[in-house]
């Protein structure tokens, strides 16, 4: 009876793996797939879509550091970086300009990069004063622009324009408030960054160190600004 037995459960185990082994393996394999597609994903810099469209930054013209006048159209056939900060800023903007010195001193060479960081203060941060903080900080890179101008037009390009929210607010320390973030724009003029394993895009770059945060900030905006400008 025991050799009819062990006969019986064999037969059995035979059955159940010509069944379900095959499926078994399927299901690994497309698994496998899943998961190579979202890492392919998340190795590529998607469009930022509104309505649809790919969101462009909005033409603007300001005075830099130097009281020279430089608009969208100076930053055309250039990857370039922008953010929304104030000199008299007591908290995420020395971080902010610490982290973004970073990618001026890897890129700022190039004739194909540029930075754009915007006062959300233009009362206080006039040519001049952006002048001495960019001494202060110690940019060399003559793409480094920090532009001031009208207020109300500053406001409108961060928070209409971007969607990088920023606002005068008396209750904080500094007087305003802003998120520290970095934006990575390619050479058409396009907002850009990369996807997360789902492929959904994670829009901005945290220009501050915070490891809870998804968009971790100064090494993934460096790789990306290698891809854009092609660089291995």
């Amino acid at each position: 009876m025991k050799k009819y037995s062990y006969i019986g459960i064999s037969f059995v185990i035979l059955i159940f793996g010509i069944i379900f082994f095959p499926k078994i393996m399927d299901r690994i394999d497309n698994q496998s797939i899943s998961q190579s597609t979202r890492l392919a994903k998340s190795d590529d810099l998607s469009f930022i879509k509104l309505n649809g469209e790919k969101r462009k930054v909005p033409e603007f013209i300001f005075l830099n550091q130097d009281s020279l006048l430089i608009s969208s159209e100076d930053f055309i056939g250039k990857v370039f970086i922008a953010e929304f900060f104030f000199t008299r800023c007591p908290s995420i903007c020395i971080e902010m300009n610490k982290n973004m010195k970073v990618l001026d001193e890897v890129f700022g060479d190039r004739d194909d990069f540029g930075i754009a960081s915007f006062t959300i203060d233009p009362d206080h941060d006039s040519p001049t004063t952006l002048k001495k903080y960019s001494e202060l900080i110690e940019v060399k890179s003559k793409n480094w622009h920090f532009l001031t101008g009208d207020k109300k037009d500053i406001f409108s390009l961060s928070n209409s324009g971007f969607n990088i929210f920023s606002s005068i607010n008396q209750a904080v320390d500094g007087g305003f408030e802003h998120q520290g973030f970095f934006a990575l724009i390619d050479q058409n003029g396009y907002i850009r960054s990369r996807v997360n394993d789902y492929g959904i895009p994670l829009v901005y770059y945290s220009g501050i160190n915070d490891e809870n945060n998804e968009n971790q900030g100064i090494d993934m905006i460096l790789e990306d600004i290698k891809k854009l400008l092609k660089i291995k």
